[in-house]
């Protein structure tokens, strides 16, 4: 039986009668996306049609689920709400703070030793306020919330920017800051502006060596890394129909490489067949009873492009298998060939040193099976691998199910390593190197999401490239990064030219999922009698203390902190690597803040000018020395800063430092409401070529900001060192409550004031 079958089977209940009013008000047919969100709303039953991409709208999402590196700060900030108990079904995960190195047992082992204080915290804390919470080695939480939580229709918020990965059962779940976790925590709607919405149809079907990686691999080459801001895409038609459950969450969960709200599938046969074979068989009856409503009504998928704001076409029988990056997850080049020429060009190594499968994307028991029949055949044949090889399981599920079949098997038998069922090697949490920092220039392919400078290994000259999971197995057998597995041979053992078959495998286990212990603890039903327990000398752990509103005074006189040139994703603003082990101490991992990002002036990372002195140092630290001063600074930068991952703490480490706005040619979205969260100001130039007209050392004084209110641009006045004078507006998207967060210092301020009223 599902975990909170009431909750789902009351969602379905109100579904028909708000969908049906939705569409009355709307005056047209709905899409999916459209009718999860309008049976969502904090006030019920929909009375008017909201404006995409401008409205800002309440919504009650079902559940949350947290990472344990985000669960932290999350959680610090929900203990300071006055609540007994979370307000909805929430989970939290053990996934992120177990690093690869040498295996499962080794990992874990070193894991629940190295970060038992954190562990234990998270479990207590869960225990106390009615979570549910997942082990380490329980499994990575996006992979569990599809096997356990995830379905149709429902909405939910997770605190890692992946939890769109439940798109695949046809939900809308959406990466958030743990800010906006804790609004909805403690019974308070969660906002968001309502989505555009962008429509993939998918025609034809899969195969051969094609794989639904290669789906998300084209979309991302098609609308950059930046292109789904503000939508949710949706897809459709007979190619998606055609697609397994898990293969839809692969799509998904890469979804957020795109910048996308998030990414969901209608409701079909796959899902059914997914839930039962979960043993959710409850849900998927229910569903059942109204699948019209868990699926776009059927004249939009006839006329998409009356309904969406974008229309993508792929055809899945002549799609090709792909390889995306390095350094960026929508740099697009089909396997072969095309490879040779790009990598020639642009010397990057064609030696692969590493294949990794699994991952949060691609870690089923589908990807695992169909990996190692690529595996299989390199046994069979007398191939030896040439580069080396990792796993990692989706969960304890799947793991003792694919151990179960034999499949590690395969695997072990070419020596690969099998990690933990946990996030290590795409989160930067893998012990590669004893110096990373001057680590050699080398070529991995990966099925995981994310291959941005630094990521994986902390190497700034590992250049990762994104597969399925199919083609990193043969290209980390073959060992070039430019191998096609459709038409290039490899020689044996015995010096025959040997040629891969096309990849097989199963959806689901032909024997069903099994497992001994999935790592679940349920929390007590009162856990009034728990006890927090926070060590004043912690380095990991940190009680917070409440933000101090920002002043109208404070915003004058203000200086350059840094000005960032090009991209500045959140590992660039809050690294992650060995800094999550600081993730619940919020002084401690203020020490990373924007070491990553370029400074525009001198091309150095954390190497920023020193207003006070002349003199050159660290980001953090000179941003302390603004701090003991009385200063408030401004951060300046480029496109879609804040792209990445929804780490709460690049937005908490630059408030709790004394940085008190953020000035950007544009947002990214999780990003830009972690900054209103935390009580500061984020802001866009209304025109973008004034970032050209900061100097490095500038004052800044917000003339204008007694008269914050929503709608009007703000102004700046930015004077130079020589006394010139330049004027930039700045526009912003605050509406009066965000306003309020500003003005009563953060949003947490405003849920405890309101809790204790």
């Amino acid at each position: 039986m599902a975990f909170d079958i009431d909750m789902i089977k009351g969602v379905y209940a109100n579904m028909a009668e708000r969908v049906d009013q939705a569409r009355e008000i709307v005056g047209k047919p709905l899409t999916l996306s459209e009718k999860i969100l309008y049976s969502h709303l904090w006030d019920g039953n929909p009375t008017k049609a909201f404006s995409r991409g401008k409205d800002y709208v309440d919504f009650a999402p079902d559940r949350i689920a947290c990472q344990d590196a985000t669960a932290q700060m999350a959680l610090l900030q929900f203990m300071q709400a006055g609540k007994k108990k979370v307000a909805v079904p929430t989970t939290v995960h053990c996934d992120h703070l177990i690093q690869a190195k040498t295996g499962a047992a080794a990992d874990l082992k070193m894991a629940n030793s190295a970060s038992a204080e954190v562990f234990d915290f998270l479990e207590s804390v869960s225990n106390k306020y009615g979570i549910g919470f997942w082990k380490p080695g329980a499994g990575i939480i996006h992979q569990v919330v599809l096997e356990n939580y995830a379905f149709p229709g429902g909405m939910m918020i997770g605190t890692d920017s992946h939890t769109v990965n439940a798109g695949g059962l046809g939900m809308v779940a959406i990466g958030v800051g743990g800010a906006d976790a804790v609004d909805v925590m403690a019974g308070m709607a969660w906002e968001l502006k309502f989505p555009k919405l962008i429509g993939v149809r998918l025609t034809g079907t899969i195969s051969g060596w094609t794989a639904p990686k290669d789906v998300i691999l084209k979309v991302a080459e098609i609308l950059t890394a930046k292109g789904g801001t503000d939508a949710i895409v949706e897809y459709f038609g007979p190619g998606a129909r055609s697609l397994s459950c898990t293969g839809k969450g692969t799509i998904c969960n890469m979804g957020a490489e795109i910048g996308a709200t998030t990414s969901t599938f209608g409701y079909d046969e796959s899902m059914e067949r997914y839930l039962r074979a979960t043993e959710r068989a409850d849900v998927a009856d229910a569903a059942n009873q109204i699948k019209e409503y868990l699926t776009a009504d059927d004249e939009v998928y006839a006329n998409p492009e009356n309904y969406f704001d974008q229309v993508i076409d792929i055809d899945l029988t002549a799609l090709t298998p792909l390889l995306n990056g390095p350094f960026t997850p929508d740099l697009s080049t089909t396997v072969g060939s095309d490879m040779t020429e790009k990598a020639t060009k642009n010397d990057w190594p064609i030696q692969v040193e590493w294949g990794l499968i699994g991952s949060c994307t691609n870690s089923s028991y589908e990807d695992l099976s169909r990996a190692s029949s690529i595996a299989q055949q390199a046994l069979d044949k007398g191939l030896k691998m040439k580069a080396e090889l990792g796993i990692n399981p989706g969960s304890e599920q799947v793991r003792f199910t694919a151990e179960r079949d034999g499949i590690l098997n395969v695997f072990e038998k070419l020596d690969a390593k099998i990690f933990t069922n946990a996030c290590g090697p795409c989160i930067g949490q893998w012990a590669r190197y004893s110096d990373p920092k001057n680590a050699p220039k080398n070529s991995i392919v990966h099925s995981f999401n994310r291959n941005f400078a630094k990521r994986a290994d902390g190497n700034p000259n590992t250049h990762a490239f994104v597969a399925s999971p199919e083609i990193t197995a043969a290209i980390a057998i073959a060992g070039r990064l430019d191998f096609n597995p459709m038409k290039d041979t490899l020689i044996n053992e015995n010096g025959e030219e040997i040629k891969f078959d096309e990849p097989t495998g199963w959806e689901l286990p032909p024997k069903g999922f099994e497992v001994e212990d999935a790592g679940f603890l349920a929390p007590d039903e009162d856990g009034s009698g728990v006890e927090v327990k926070v060590a004043s000398d912690s380095e990991r752990l940190q009680l917070l203390e409440p933000f101090v509103p920002i002043t109208n005074e404070q915003m004058q006189g203000m200086k350059l902190l840094i000005k960032a040139f090009g991209k500045c994703t959140t590992d660039h603003i809050s690294m992650a690597g060995p800094w999550l082990r600081f993730r619940g101490h919020l002084d401690n991992i203020s020490n990373n803040c924007l070491i990553g990002a370029v400074n525009a002036y001198n091309k150095k990372t954390n190497f920023v000018k020193n207003q006070l002195t002349g003199e050159y140092g660290g980001v953090p630290d000179t941003q302390r020395e603004y701090k003991a001063a009385g200063i408030k600074t401004i951060v300046v930068g480029d496109h879609n800063y804040g792209e990445g991952s929804s780490r709460e703490h690049a937005a908490m480490e630059p408030r709790h430092l004394g940085v008190a706005a953020v000035l950007v040619k544009s947002f990214a979205r999780i990003h830009e409401t972690n900054l209103k969260k935390q009580g500061m100001l984020g802001l866009t130039f209304a025109t973008e070529s004034d970032y050209d007209l900061i100097q490095e050392d500038d004052t800044f004084n917000f003339i204008d900001i007694a008269d914050f209110a929503p709608g009007k641009p703000l102004t700046i006045e930015v004077v130079h060192a020589d006394g010139s004078k330049d004027t930039v507006m700045a526009n912003h998207t605050y509406n009066e409550a965000q306003i309020g967060w500003f003005n009563e210092g953060s949003a947490l301020n405003v849920i405890k004031r309101e809790n204790a009223a």
